[in-house]
């Protein structure tokens, strides 16, 4: 019989998808389940399948490719989804994707399928991954084609005998894995009520340090991360391998409360959706990394960063990590990333951290341009002419247009700087005319 192979987490929509493609496309499904930090007993999740009734059962370990090739190029480039969103969730699927059309190949499927809803951003990713890599493989996603609510499908699976670890007395819809956390569904719908504790699981919440029955309130702590090319190599003098960097340093700032995240974001398919993610270690990480770029990159570089920076966010929450554009920024953000080397220290404490220290020899700092102290080797009187040149365009079109459009000839009078900004330009002769 002919088999789909799907992308299988073991939570509801893809336990219901099972029996579903079985009955639907009458299709042998082969559950796929991928390890990129979900902190979940896989091999069981992978019996489960078997038990519901996938004919085979495949569990990859793909945390090290995670983050080599996903998560710290995200790092490098700064993506960060409306200033609030690490991506945890959007950097997996593009490998998730890859990896599916890899096992439908190698097991000679013809199709491929996954669990996101026709509402969600993960629809798209997944789709459009597997369009571009795959185009000749059939696409199916029951939750969306079924239309079926969480409640239904909860009956669906009570009336199957199929074992789900969601019940309705717990409605989150929680995705995770090494880069971050995301939850939603149930009582955070309410964009205006204050997310449950019990939605929380990686980090400890600033409220409740040493209040009764709350944990101690944690001594501060200093932590150092080591970059080279903008990758972090060592943790505390300590070379690491990217998984246990970030295995490491998501409970250490976790336990302070650091990296929890309460947005309301644009999605994809235009509404807006409130997310709670919790990501630690990603919060750490990018405030350290944008410290050294700005101890390593010039004015110019940081500025247009930015820009490259937003692009990449969006490219990856709108699931186009496989087109030439990716290719194209990426180009660019590695080449950025050459002389971002050197170390960040970062204190952690209560509720909030900050970096306190930077420094590397690629450092475009200068001591001797920047003190006020002895040793001051900046040339002061250059500092006239530059001004003057400066400020020449500005004064230029104030003689030949600003001035002269509010009756104002020579120089700026007292007050005229207001009048600009209240006033605006002249009205034109014709303005108001037919």
């Amino acid at each position: 019989m002919a088999t789909a192979v799907l992308a299988y987490s073991g939570g509801l929509d893809t336990s219901v998808a099972i029996r579903w493609i079985k009955e639907k496309y009458d299709l042998d499904v082969i559950a796929l389940t991928i390890d990129v930090g979900n902190d979940r007993d896989l091999q069981s999740i992978a019996r489960r399948a078997e038990q519901i009734g996938a004919v085979k059962a495949i569990v990859v370990d793909a945390r090290a490719d995670f983050v080599r090739y996903f998560v710290w190029p995200a790092l490098q480039a700064g993506a960060i989804y409306e200033g609030q969103y690490p991506l945890a969730t959007a950097l997996a699927r593009p490998l998730i994707a890859r990896l599916l059309v890899e096992v439908a190949r190698a097991e000679g499927a013809v199709a491929v399928a996954h669990g996101c809803t026709g509402k969600g951003n993960d629809q798209v990713r997944f789709d459009v991954s597997i369009a571009t890599l795959a185009p000749d493989l059939k696409i199916i996603a029951p939750v969306r084609e079924w239309s079926m609510t969480r409640d239904s499908e909860i009956a669906y699976a009570a009336e199957h005998n199929i074992p789900i670890p969601v019940t309705n007395a717990s409605p989150y819809s929680i995705d995770q894995n090494l880069w971050g956390r995301s939850i939603e569904c149930g009582a955070l719908e309410d964009p205006w009520q204050e997310p449950p504790e019990d939605v929380y699981a990686w980090t400890t919440s600033p409220w409740l340090f040493g209040r009764p029955g709350g944990p101690p309130i944690p001594e501060p702590t200093y932590i150092e991360v080591t970059f080279e090319r903008g990758i972090p190599v060592a943790l505390n003098g300590e070379e690491v391998d990217g998984v246990t960097l970030i295995e490491t340093l998501n409970p250490l700032a976790g336990k302070y409360g650091i990296g929890r995240i309460d947005h309301v974001e644009n999605r994809l398919v235009g509404i807006k959706s409130r997310e709670i993610y919790e990501a630690p270690a990603a919060v750490v990480l990018h405030a350290a990394h944008k410290a050294l770029e700005s101890l390593t990159l010039s004015r110019d570089q940081l500025r247009f960063k930015e820009l490259v920076a937003a692009e990449y966010a969006r490219l990856i929450y709108n699931g186009q990590w496989y087109s030439a554009l990716h290719q194209d920024l990426a180009a660019y953000v590695q080449s950025t990333q050459r002389f971002v080397s050197g170390k960040v220290r970062v204190k952690l404490a209560p509720g909030q951290f900050a970096v306190v220290g930077r420094q590397s020899e690629h450092s475009l700092y200068s001591h001797s341009l920047a003190t006020y102290d002895t040793g001051d080797q900046f040339d002061h009187n250059a500092a006239v002419g530059f001004i003057k040149l400066w400020g020449l365009p500005l004064q230029t079109q104030a003689q030949a247009q600003l001035l002269p459009s509010l009756g104002i000839e020579g120089n700026l009078l007292k007050g005229v700087e207001g009048n600009l900004l209240e006033k605006g330009p002249a009205p034109s002769s014709s303005e108001g005319q037919g």
